[in-house]
């Protein structure tokens, strides 16, 4: 027999760390509507990971109500004292593709000195697809932190804002295979584009690369 809402209710309430984690969890199995009038309730506990593990349900429960959805993870992104639950809101925002979001975004990877922040900000861009992200991106790329600058060639990629290929391609000189490998992804997101005459030179480079993984990549989208 399985839990009842009433249940998860209580357990979300209950003084122990163990049963609150639990009951976060546990709302994925009864109806999201009820799951995310439940969750609202935990998004300011005093636990960080309570905190954190309802966030990160809010890239699915928030479709529920989105307006809703975005003022939590606006006070989340702001507000939260920890990286990783704010790193978190990020993650959901770009989830729920809240594009009204943008704004918030770019002010808190301006704000934050938090590298996990700024990298979720950074893949939040991609999968937003907001033009005006590309500055943030161009920005991203040229950070000091190595998983920054990898997080925005795919988001760069992904964005497919025909700007990017020139920034793009001289990383095909990286040193470091996950670099190129990043890159040969992203790259082949412009196949479709007027700039394809521009990244099926490098795309073919790539896919005599030494890394195996970056020259079987690089074969798989050129085909």
């Amino acid at each position: 027999m399985g839990i009842s809402p009433e249940q998860i209710k209580q357990q979300l309430a209950s003084e122990d760390l163990g049963q609150r984690l639990r009951a976060v969890n546990l709302l994925r199995k009864i109806d999201p509507a009820v799951a995310f009038e439940l969750i609202q309730t935990v998004t300011s506990d005093s636990s960080a990971r309570v905190r954190y593990a309802a966030i990160s349900q809010f890239s699915s429960l928030g479709n529920q109500d989105k307006e809703t959805a975005l003022t939590i993870l606006r006070g989340a992104l702001y507000h939260d004292p920890e990286a990783d639950v704010q790193a978190a809101a990020a993650d959901s925002i770009g989830a729920l593709q809240l594009v009204e979001a943008y704004d918030d975004l770019a002010t808190a990877y301006s704000n934050t000195s938090e590298w996990l922040v700024q990298m979720s900000i950074v893949a939040c861009l991609g999968e937003l697809g907001v033009s005006r992200g590309f500055e943030l991106l161009q920005q991203a790329l040229q950070s000091e932190n190595n998983l920054i600058a990898l997080t925005a060639i795919g988001a760069l990629g992904e964005l497919k804002d025909l700007r990017g290929v020139p920034l793009l391609l001289p990383f095909a000189e990286n040193d470091d295979w996950q670099v190129r490998h990043r890159l040969a992804q992203a790259l082949s997101n412009y196949l479709q584009t007027s700039q394809a005459e521009n990244v099926l030179p490098t795309l073919k480079a790539l896919a005599d690369d030494e890394s195996d993984i970056v020259a079987e990549a690089a074969k798989y989208y050129l085909s």
